[in-house]
């Protein structure tokens, strides 16, 4: 999901200098201060396609914590990172997931994880934190949009993840029912689609946002020619296009994420079907933010959806997301390379909120976001410049925004956003 923001090297040394108690291959940043330390981590794939991405999320979230001098309520706060990717998988892996959630519950001085990126990862560490005996210990995500993680969804969804009794999973971004059902929307009223073909990544998520997008299309009156998974370790998909070719689409909705071979999934849709106003091509925001993909000249015209607004809108909104993206590149260069960037400082906005009305430990943490009135941040402290409410029953955020993105020239440019309904 986006462009090359390497890591500065006072932040790497800085960083190394935490790889410390509980965690695997992850690193860090910190201040000190004369309160009780508390640490709290994010939990992001640092190889592969989602390594910008994931990296302007760690800075941002740096530079956040900066700013607040490393603090929350009377408690110093350090800040550290988990990779859950392998080299081997260039993506999110699930035993990494599954050792990260154990490294989270083991490291004794950490309260909450920021993240995780993807739907899937958060399915294997959410139980693993619920059942902390110190806890249950927060979890917060800025990118999770699978439904099923807070509402039902899938059979035993939500109730599997929380095998306390007691949830202790939030998220400051809207979910796929929601972003499925806007994109199908948006292919009928502006795009005049009549007959969709709908590919998903054969993973959780993917499959979830597919099924949205399915479900609606029918109600929209779109002809749903096929739901069928890729595989990701093909070289090629010209038999695939070229089987659908027969079927005559003027829609092909990628649902799925971009690190799952999604270039070439891309290049054959436009070497078999024609370019993307022959027939349109359309993915959710798993495919935003690679500057691989924006730079691809069979990307041009692709559309997107992303479950929030995109850096170019919270800046033009100004208000505190435009002084932190003003902030972020007065340090780093360059924008975010990704829109999730201030969602990561958000959840971390949620954490900290948590973590100054608790009494310092898991259990209080969590506490604080799922009992009594939960957690609000004001539009005018809020990193994504609107107000982030936590619905204490189920984690949710009250912020639903859907925004319509298009690839032009080698950028995601802004067409609408898309209303939620």
């Amino acid at each position: 999901m986006k462009k090359s923001i390497r890591a500065i090297a006072g932040v790497a040394l800085a960083s190394m200098a935490l790889a410390a108690c509980g965690g695997g291959d992850s690193t860090g940043s910190s201040s000190g201060g004369g309160g009780k330390k508390l640490i709290i981590s994010s939990d992001l794939p640092l190889q592969g396609a989602s390594k910008d991405a994931s990296d302007s999320t760690n800075n941002a979230i740096r530079l956040y914590l900066e700013q607040v001098g490393n603090k929350a309520g009377k408690y110093d706060v350090e800040f550290k990172t988990y990779d859950d990717s392998t080299a081997a998988k260039g993506a999110w892996d699930d035993a990494t997931c599954a050792k990260n959630a154990a490294d989270h519950v083991a490291n004794a001085d950490e309260v909450a994880v920021m993240g995780t990126y993807n739907s899937g990862c958060a399915k294997i560490e959410v139980p693993v934190l619920n059942a902390d005996p110190n806890g249950p210990m927060l979890m917060v995500s800025h990118a999770n949009t699978n439904p099923g993680l807070t509402k039902k969804w899938d059979a035993g969804e939500p109730e599997k993840y929380f095998p306390a009794g007691k949830r202790n999973y939030a998220r400051v971004i809207t979910t796929d029912d929601y972003q499925g059902s806007a994109a199908a929307q948006f292919a009928k009223q502006k795009l005049s689609t009549t007959k969709v073909y709908i590919l998903n990544d054969n993973q959780t998520y993917g499959q979830g946002v597919g099924k949205a997008f399915e479900d609606e299309a029918k109600k929209q009156g779109i002809t749903v020619l096929g739901n069928e998974p890729w595989d990701a370790k093909q070289t090629s998909y010209a038999s695939l296009f070229t089987k659908i070719k027969a079927a005559a689409p003027d829609l092909i909705y990628l649902a799925g994420i971009y690190d799952n071979n999604g270039g070439q999934l891309v290049k054959d849709k436009v070497s078999v079907l024609g370019d993307n106003t022959a027939v349109k091509m359309m993915a959710p925001d798993g495919f935003t933010g690679y500057p691989e993909l924006q730079k691809l000249a069979q990307g041009e015209g692709l559309y997107l959806t992303f479950g929030g607004l995109p850096t170019d809108q919270l800046l033009a909104n100004g208000g505190a997301a435009k002084k932190l993206l003003d902030d972020y590149k007065a340090k780093y260069g360059a924008e975010p390379a990704t829109s999730y960037a201030l969602y990561g400082v958000a959840a971390v906005q949620v954490i900290l909120a948590a973590i100054e009305k608790s009494d310092g430990t898991r259990k209080g943490v969590n506490d604080a976001v799922f009992s009594g009135e939960g957690i609000t941040i004001p539009a005018d402290k809020a990193a994504i410049g609107k107000e982030i409410k936590i619905d204490p029953a189920t984690g949710d955020t009250s912020a639903k925004d859907i925004s319509v993105l298009q690839l032009k020239a080698g950028k995601e440019a802004f067409v609408q956003a898309q209303p939620v309904s």
